[in-house]
C-alpha cells in the first residue's frame, strides 16, 4: 500500500470517529440542530402496547418542534435491574417508569427523584385532573414525586352461572366469603382458581390481608425500611388466613405449579367459581365469560385493625430524574402524556384504567372497568402491592417463602420471624 493511500485511510478513519463522537454526545444533550433531547424510559415494549407510546411521542414532538424524545422500552422484570443500575449511575433518563410505594421512595431517599409538588401546585388544573387516590401512593413526607399513568385495583371475579346455581351473592364480609367457599366446595366445585407459579400472585392476597388486619399507622411504620419490625400479630394472622384458603380445600390443586395465565384460562373455561384478578384483566374475563360474571373487592374482616374501606392495588407511572437538565420540558411531556385526550386514548386503545378523572367511562372502556374505577374512587385509600411497598429484601423474604407456606413446609410464624429478622437487618443498612 502506498504512503498516500495509508494517509488517506487514516484521515477517513479519523473523520468517521469524529462523526461518531458528535452523534454520541448529541444524543444525551442536544442534537446537532440545537433541539432539546428528553430521554424517556417505560416498560411496555410489547407490540400491543408500544404503538400507543410511539403515537403520543410523535404527536408531542409535532406540537413541540424544539424537543426530541428519545424513547426506550424495557419489559417488566428486566426494567427492575435497569432501574437499579440507573440509581447508581450518571446516565439517567429524564423521565423513567416507576411503581409507586417503596419502589418509588427508594429513588426519593437516594435524591434521584425530582420533587414534583411545585409543578402540581402551580398547575392546579393538571393536579385536579387526577383521581386523588392515584397521586397519594407516589407521595413521601407530604411531597409528590411521581405522576401516575395507570390506576389498577384487585378484585375477585366470579362466574354468575355457578353463583346462581348455589343462590350466592357477592359477599360483604370475610366470614360470608368463607361460608360461600364452603358451599361451593360441598357442591363439588373448585371455589377459587389460583396460579402461584410466580409468587407475586399470593403476595397480592397478603397485600389486602395485611392492610385489613394491621392498623394503618403500624403498617406504614413497618413498611418504612428505617423502622420496620413486623411484630404486630396481624401479620401472622394474615398468613394464617391465606394458608387456610388452601388448607380447607378452597384453592385449586397444584396452585404452586400453575401460572397465573394458565389459571385464568381454567377460570374462563368454567373450571372454578372465583378468581382474584387485576382491574386491567377485566377485558380478558369479559372475552371469556361474555357478561356472565360479576366482581367484588376483598371483603371486610370483622374486628380487623386496619381500615376496611381500602382497595388493594396501586398506580404506576413516572418519576423525573433530579439530574435532568430539562425538568420543565420533562413536565411538559408528562402533562401531555396524562392529558384527558391521551388518557381517553389509553383506555380505548389499551383497555387500561386511567387515573385521570372522567377518562374511564362505559363509553371509553368496558363497562365493568369503568365500574371498578368508580369503586376505587369511593374508597378511602389503597393497599399497594406488598412486593413493591416494602424494602426489596423484605419483599424477597415474603416471595421466597410463600410457596412453602402453601405446601406446608413452613408455618406462618416461621415466615414472619424471618421477615422480622430481615427487617431488622435492613434497618441497620438504611439508618
Amino acid at each position: 500500500m502506498s504512503k498516500k493511500m495509508k494517509i488517506l485511510l487514516v484521515a477517513m478513519l479519523m473523520f468517521a470517529l469524529v462523526l461518531t463522537g458528535c452523534s454520541s454526545s448529541s444524543s444525551t444533550k442536544e442534537d446537532e440542530s440545537g433541539k432539546i433531547v428528553l430521554k424517556f424510559l417505560h416498560k411496555w415494549p410489547q407490540p400491543e402496547y408500544a404503538p400507543y407510546f410511539e403515537e403520543v411521542v410523535k404527536e408531542f414532538e409535532k406540537q413541540n418542534p424544539n424537543i426530541i424524545v428519545k424513547m426506550e422500552a424495557i419489559a417488566d422484570e428486566p426494567i427492575k435491574d435497569k432501574l437499579r443500575v440507573i440509581l447508581g449511575g450518571n446516565d439517567v433518563p429524564d423521565i423513567m417508569f416507576s411503581w409507586s410505594g417503596e419502589f418509588a421512595r427508594k429513588f426519593v431517599r437516594a435524591g434521584a427523584a425530582l420533587d414534583l409538588t411545585p409543578y402540581l401546585n402551580e398547575d392546579t388544573a393538571w393536579k385536579d385532573s387526577f383521581i386523588p387516590a392515584s397521586l397519594q401512593p407516589f407521595s413521601s413526607d407530604g411531597k409528590n414525586y411521581g405522576i401516575p399513568l395507570r390506576f389498577n385495583g384487585k378484585f375477585f371475579v366470579y362466574n354468575k352461572k355457578i353463583f346462581d346455581k348455589y343462590h350466592l351473592q357477592a359477599p360483604k364480609t370475610w366470614d360470608e366469603f368463607v361460608q360461600e367457599l364452603d358451599t361451593l366446595k360441598k357442591g363439588g366445585e373448585t371455589p377459587i382458581i389460583f396460579g402461584n407459579q410466580s409468587p407475586w400472585a399470593a403476595i397480592h392476597y397478603l397485600t389486602g390481608l395485611n392492610q385489613k388486619l394491621v392498623a394503618q399507622d403500624v403498617r406504614m411504620k413497618d413498611y418504612n425500611p428505617k423502622s420496620g419490625e413486623f411484630t404486630d400479630p396481624g401479620y401472622v394472622k394474615a398468613m394464617e388466613m391465606f394458608a387456610d384458603l388452601n388448607k380447607n380445600g378452597y384453592f385449586m390443586k397444584n396452585a404452586n405449579s400453575t401460572s397465573h395465565d394458565m389459571a385464568k384460562q381454567l377460570f374462563l373455561a368454567g373450571k372454578g367459581a372465583i378468581m382474584y384478578v387485576e382491574l386491567e384483566e377485566f377485558p380478558d374475563i369479559e372475552k371469556g365469560l361474555k357478561g356472565n360474571w360479576g366482581f367484588f373487592p376483598m371483603p371486610a374482616i370483622t374486628n380487623g385493625a386496619g381500615n376496611q374501606n381500602f382497595i388493594t392495588g396501586a398506580p404506576d407511572g413516572f418519576i423525573v430524574s433530579s439530574k435532568s437538565k430539562h425538568p420543565k420540558e420533562a413536565i411538559k411531556f408528562l402533562k401531555f402524556l396524562t392529558s384527558k385526550e391521551n388518557a381517553i386514548k389509553l383506555t380505548k386503545q389499551l383497555s387500561w384504567p386511567s387515573p385521570i378523572d372522567g377518562a374511564t367511562t362505559p363509553e371509553t372502556s368496558l363497562k365493568q372497568v369503568a365500574e371498578g374505577v368508580d369503586f376505587m374512587k369511593k374508597e378511602e385509600g389503597m393497599a399497594e402491592w406488598l412486593d413493591t411497598d416494602v424494602h426489596a429484601k423484605v419483599a424477597d423474604a415474603y416471595l421466597t417463602n410463600i410457596q412453602l407456606l402453601l405446601d406446608g413446609t413452613k408455618s406462618p410464624e416461621e415466615i414472619i420471624k424471618q421477615v422480622q429478622q430481615v427487617a431488622k437487618q435492613v434497618q441497620g443498612e438504611v439508618n
